[in-house]
């Protein structure tokens, strides 16, 4: 993807997700949200949302990247958002670390109360059952990087009642 540091491993399931990241996750709890980024072109403003959300919770950052129906890879401290995006020259457009997003902005400065996976659970069968969203609980209300079938999809509100939710321990 050009995108420097972002090296992406992708898990699937809420058990491989949990091990993998759980603990790290709800160690977040009681820091701020000091920033974030996303990928935006420059010739429209649109959101990419194949390439990762970055979120910065007091100099701890935390990269989640959706990909295919079910795979999740969450990040750590990688991904450098002050270095252009380069290699795309597949695309016309052009990619840039934007630091603008209307379901985003109000959290930040937020204390975060709380970090869970929730897994999609529907009650008849669904191509996505067992995907994994992140959540993100503030005092000013929640915010979820969910599977949007082959991307991100950034939501902000209560969950869908489909969701399970899945309480994270330090």
């Amino acid at each position: 993807m050009g995108i420097s540091g972002f090296e992406p491993s992708f898990l699937v399931g809420i058990d491989a997700v949990r091990q993998a990241h759980g603990s790290r996750l709800a160690a977040l709890a009681g820091r701020r949200l000091t920033g974030f980024a996303v990928v935006r072109f420059a010739e429209d403003g649109d959101w990419f949302a194949d390439c990762p959300v970055v979120l910065d919770f007091d100099g701890v950052q935390v990269e989640v990247c959706h990909r295919q129906l079910d795979n999740l890879s969450i990040g750590w401290d990688s991904i450098d958002t002050a270095r252009a995006i380069s290699g795309w020259e597949w695309s016309e457009l052009t990619p840039w670390w934007s630091r603008r997003d209307e379901r985003l902005e109000p959290f930040v400065g937020q204390e975060l109360r709380e970090a869970a996976l929730l897994e999609w659970r529907p009650t008849g069968h669904d191509v996505a059952t067992g995907t994994v969203a992140v959540e993100f609980r503030f005092a000013g209300g929640r915010l979820q990087i969910a599977n949007g079938l082959d991307e991100n999809d950034i939501e902000v509100g209560e969950a869908h009642p489909h969701y399970v939710r899945h309480r994270l321990s330090g």
